[in-house]
């Protein structure tokens, strides 16, 4: 009888879970309905002018014309510049992050600095970027790894320092080095903090990519919505920027699922 409850239980409880999931999808889409009905609605009659806030049928239209031309490969840049400046900067920053900590020195000169260039706005620095590494490519993704570089190395620094100080003297106990200390027990303790900065640095980089496209390009997503802007063609600056959000929740949420496969791989390890 007991099992039998608590079976009945932990049924009950995964269906009120299910359902709970449910309502908010249907809540999000309803949300998302009544704003496209209602702009739709507001064009239509002329409460709004169409010309300036464009409508979603106006959007569609574009859409469609969009994809007739040459609207992938704007996709496909603006995403190849993201995932690159997201890669360089994860992977520079932790590295940037493991030496400040490996030398306690370093960490205490470069932390001012640090602040200095996280707290800087990267636009202000975008025409120096174009005159150092060139026009095009190089210097947008060099924006979105100046973007997210300094956050990494904030994070994971801190995250390193952190670390459970009583497994640090465990181990030393026991001989450990320090290179054996940060593999064994510093950076592993700190995957679920990498992970995090994952999620952050996608947006971030995307953030960096669409800032040096309005600065410099003739491709992505950035440059349609400045080009849209320039000759007064808000449908296509409206379509863009909607286009630009549904990538950057795509982008998102691949990190996302990659952070549970990693966390369900680690569970299954140990």
């Amino acid at each position: 009888m007991t099992g039998k409850k608590n079976l009945s239980a932990r049924e009950k409880y995964l269906r009120d879970k299910k359902r709970y999931k449910i309502s908010v999808v249907v809540t999000q889409i309803s949300i998302l309905l009544f704003i496209i009905l209602g702009w739709e609605l507001l064009a239509q009659l002329n409460i709004i002018d169409s010309f300036i806030t464009s409508s979603p049928s106006r959007m569609f239209a574009t859409f469609k014309r969009m994809l007739s031309q040459d609207l992938m490969t704007h996709i496909g840049v603006t995403c190849l510049e993201t995932l690159v400046g997201f890669l360089l900067g994860t992977v520079a920053g932790t590295l940037i992050a493991s030496l400040l900590w490996w030398s306690p020195f370093l960490s205490e000169v470069f932390s001012p600095y640090l602040v200095v260039l996280g707290s800087l706005p990267k636009v202000a620095l975008g025409p120096i970027i174009i005159v150092w590494v060139g026009a095009g490519m190089p210097a947008i993704i060099t924006m979105a790894l100046m973007v997210s570089l300094i956050v990494t190395i904030l994070d994971m620094l801190s995250g390193f320092t952190s670390t459970d100080t009583n497994k640090i003297k465990m181990l030393k106990t026991f001989g450990a080095n320090k290179l054996q200390t940060f593999t064994k027990v510093v950076f592993p303790s700190n995957i679920p903090t990498l992970l995090n900065v994952l999620k952050v640095n996608i947006g971030l980089s995307m953030v960096g990519v669409i800032t040096g496209e309005f600065l410099v390009s003739k491709n992505g997503l950035g440059y349609l919505i400045v080009y849209g802007g320039q000759v007064f063609q808000l449908d296509l600056v409206m379509t863009s920027v909607v286009i630009l959000g549904i990538v950057a929740s795509i982008l998102y949420n691949a990190v996302v699922l990659l952070q549970k496969v990693i966390c369900k791989s680690s569970k299954w390890q140990n």
